[in-house]
């Protein structure tokens, strides 16, 4: 859903529940209100919970013999690695 989704569906939920005044024949206004903020914010939540998941940082380590002979200490190279990519302009 993202978002801006999630929140104009808080933003449009607030508004029937506490400033719309209608009365329409087998429809409640302020219950529909009601959902639409509950699943704005249910979609707020789960958005922000994947964001944080994805954000996660991967680090690798990678030994190798010694390019020259013996008496030469082993290379160990550490190399860090962002799974999401830079933002644009980087």
């Amino acid at each position: 859903m993202g978002i801006g989704g999630s929140i104009f569906l808080l933003a449009v939920g607030a508004i029937l529940a506490f400033a719309v005044n209608a009365d329409i024949s087998g429809l409640d206004i302020n219950v529909i209100g009601w959902i639409l903020m509950a699943a704005g914010l249910v979609g707020l939540i789960i958005t922000l919970w994947f964001w944080n998941n994805r954000r996660r940082t991967v680090v690798t380590r990678q030994s190798t013999q010694p390019v020259a002979g013996p008496g030469y200490a082993a290379e160990y190279r550490e190399t860090r690695r962002d799974d999401v990519p830079p933002p644009p302009g980087y």
